[in-house]
């Protein structure tokens, strides 16, 4: 699942709170070219303001439509109501009346939310950094939730859907200097939840970055509290063996998908001997290592460096992510 699918429901929840009625529509089937993947969310509210997408603006004016018409006739008893199947595109003439690209298909889910306790413990377990799968009875519109693991996609036999919701990407820096706010700020723009670990008051005062935590500590402490997981990336940048070491001999043993750090190659091999010898770092863990960090772009300023650091980053989890999409009956989470 994507970030994103938290935020429709955490605005869902906050909507139903106010008193508001809230459908939730989950892509289930797509054919063809579909903009939106299987499990893609979207939440209308009752006077036709949305969160999410399901097909990147296709069908959306559609779906308020119908959402407000079923309110209006007094069709949408949110206590009673049960969730139903809607398909666009079935046609040619209807592909193209909806916008929906060379001739794609989406097969939808359309679910009053009736109550939120289901949802006030997602989002409280995905913070946790937790998976969750939620299934969906159709015939009653009851919710059920399990722990998923990781690879779990989401699943539809026409009576029940469940879907899958994992922890926010995660990324923790090791230095609090002009490079890692820099990497900050872009990791914050692409919903990375960012933590930044520095030791050194005089670097780690200037840290004001909204929605940047700072995590006090010695870095090896602050990695091993973490417990990184797969949803974890964990970088580098204070250019200080004594620091940048302490953390890394701890990331690359945890399963963080990727574990980077600052330096030229001949520092990055001095480095890997430093750690095999010295902190019995296997040759396996040391090939985890991505060092110099970042691509290669030609990067020379310290909003080209984050900018490659950060491009790299997104890079391996795509990768991780895409290869996860290619198994059979599976998408992304």
């Amino acid at each position: 699942m994507e970030s994103l699918d938290l935020r429709v429901l955490a605005d869902a929840l906050a909507w139903k709170r106010a008193g508001h009625a809230v459908t939730l529509v989950t892509v289930v089937e797509t054919w063809g070219s579909a903009p939106r993947p299987p499990g893609a969310l979207l939440a209308v509210r009752d006077d036709g303001v949305v969160s999410g997408s399901v097909s990147g603006g296709c069908v959306e004016d559609d779906l308020i439509a119908r959402t407000k018409a079923a309110l209006a006739a007094g069709t949408a008893d949110q206590t009673s109501a049960k969730p139903s199947l809607i398909a666009y595109g079935v046609t040619k003439e209807e592909a193209a009346r909806f916008g929906l690209p060379c001739g794609g298909t989406l097969r939808l889910v359309q679910e009053p939310l009736r109550e939120v306790s289901w949802v006030e413990t997602l989002l409280a377990r995905t913070a946790e950094h937790r998976l969750l799968a939620r299934t969906l009875h159709l015939a009653s519109g009851e919710v059920v939730l399990a722990d998923a693991v990781r690879g779990q996609g989401m699943a539809f036999d026409g009576q029940t859907l469940t879907t899958v919701f994992g922890p926010k990407w995660r990324l923790l820096l090791i230095g609090a200097g002009q490079l890692s706010q820099a990497v900050a700020r872009m990791a914050g723009m692409l919903d990375f939840e960012v933590l930044v670990c520095d030791p050194r008051e005089e670097y780690a005062a200037v840290l004001e970055i909204e929605g940047v935590q700072r995590v006090a500590g010695m870095p090896d402490d602050v990695v091993r509290e973490l417990l990184p997981d797969a949803h974890t990336a964990i970088v580098a940048l204070t250019h200080d063996p004594k620091l940048d070491d302490m953390a890394l001999l701890e990331a690359l043993k945890s399963a963080a998908f990727y574990v980077g750090a600052l330096g030229s190659r001949r520092n990055q091999a001095t480095r890997k001997q430093r750690l095999a010898e010295h902190f019995d770092l296997s040759a396996d863990e040391l090939a985890r290592l991505h060092g110099p960090v970042g691509l290669s772009i030609g990067a020379k300023t310290p909003a080209e460096i984050a900018v490659s650091i950060v491009a790299e980053i997104v890079q391996v989890k795509n990768a991780v992510s895409a290869a996860v999409a290619r198994t059979p009956g599976c998408t992304v989470v």
